[in-house]
């Protein structure tokens, strides 16, 4: 109970503090425009006293404006519209009566016709009351409809960030189920390489089991990481396709150009595997000469691009869609509309290019550099 007494009494100090500013600083304008009226009347009426006036009026708003919002937090006018309108018709009551006996015992009544303090008796405290109704019926209205204004405003925010986290939510576990998507068809078509070889080289398929538990270990290190340096993420393609070497052997040549700059990039994990198992597949697999895969990486006005070139030759078995289709569907989950995935076929392959937004405390290279830095290799096998 101590902590809710705790949040709730700073809470009550912001609430009047904020009221007594405005209303007093609307004092201040009021008592400014009456002196001026009152001057072009030609009455003897200071400034000073003015001031009391209607800073002593607003200052008695100031004190009933919080309960009020309490009161509409608590009850808006939704739902049961007609009772609750009802209820704050009726309100003004006991609004008007409190306004007239605080007004009353901060200040004696002020009196309009000879424009001086009167005395604070009951009397007064009746004229009050009744004297000043319309003024205080539309005060009453105007600290009601800012009260539902206000309300309506945190329940609007409220409940946009229900829907944001609502949204985050669904797409962390789109992306689980993305990447969890991955391990099974990334392990199915590896095995499936592999049962290739169990009859003619047992040699060559239990390294290539040696070398498949090696890159799970890889995958499970990151556990449910998203992102991860392409530093690592090529060191997975690198082992992944040295496992294919073993299976393809010198139909399969791979190239490599890759700026500095990327290492410490990140990358959604396992993004590439699919789309180089995609080149493999259909590229060099299916065909009796083989061929090559180029990768090429760089840093390019704040964006990494990645591109995966490979030969098409010969007919392959129509795959089931789950790479190009995942890679999209994870960098629209992670980046929106700040990365994009193009795939396209050339006169001599087929052409992958992902392109996606840096954060802006990434590190780049200057681009007057990049040639020099990049660092090439070539793999032949």
């Amino acid at each position: 109970m101590v902590p809710a007494r705790n949040t709730r009494i700073p809470r009550l100090v912001r609430d009047y503090a904020l009221a007594i500013a405005f209303w007093l600083s609307v004092s201040v304008l009021v008592a400014w425009q009456m002196y001026g009226f009152e001057r072009l009347l030609s009455k003897p009426v200071v400034l000073h006293d003015l001031l009391l006036v209607y800073g002593a009026r607003y200052l008695t708003v100031a004190i009933l404006t919080p309960p009020i919002f309490y009161l509409v937090e608590r009850w808006p006018v939704t739902g049961a519209v007609v009772r609750r309108t009802a209820g704050y018709a009726l309100g003004y009551l006991p609004f008007s009566c409190a306004f007239a006996v605080i007004r009353w015992l901060l200040l004696p009544p002020w009196r309009e016709e000879t424009t001086s303090w009167g005395p604070r008796s009951l009397e007064m405290l009746f004229e009050l009351l009744y004297g000043t109704f319309a003024d205080v019926l539309l005060l009453y209205l105007s600290v009601v409809v800012a009260a539902h204004a206000y309300a309506y405003f945190v329940h609007g925010q409220r409940q946009e960030i229900e829907r944001l986290e609502l949204r985050q939510s669904l797409a962390q576990s789109e992306l689980q189920a993305l990447r969890a998507q991955l391990h099974p068809h990334f392990l199915f078509n590896t095995l499936q390489g592999i049962s290739t070889l169990i009859e003619t080289d047992r040699v060559t398929a239990q390294g290539m089991l040696r070398a498949l538990a090696a890159l799970l270990r890889t995958v499970l290190k990151h556990g449910s990481a998203d992102l991860v340096p392409f530093r690592e993420e090529l060191d997975f393609l690198e082992s992944y396709l040295n496992l294919e070497k073993m299976r393809l052997g010198k139909r399969l040549e791979v190239r490599w150009q890759i700026a500095p700059e990327t290492h410490t990039a990140p990358i959604p994990q396992l993004l590439l595997q699919p789309l180089m198992e995609n080149a493999l597949v259909h590229g060099i697999a299916s065909s009796l000469e083989g061929g090559w895969i180029e990768v090429e990486a760089a840093v390019r006005d704040g964006r990494l691009q990645v591109l995966i070139r490979n030969t098409v030759g010969g007919r392959s078995q129509p795959g089931l869609g789950v790479g190009i289709a995942n890679a999209r569907a994870r960098l629209k989950y992670l980046y929106s509309d700040d990365a994009s995935l193009d795939f396209r076929l050339e006169r001599d392959g087929a052409l992958a290019i992902i392109s996606l937004t840096l954060p802006a405390f990434a590190t780049v290279a200057d681009e007057d550099s990049d040639e020099p830095a990049r660092a090439a290799r070539t793999s032949e096998s």
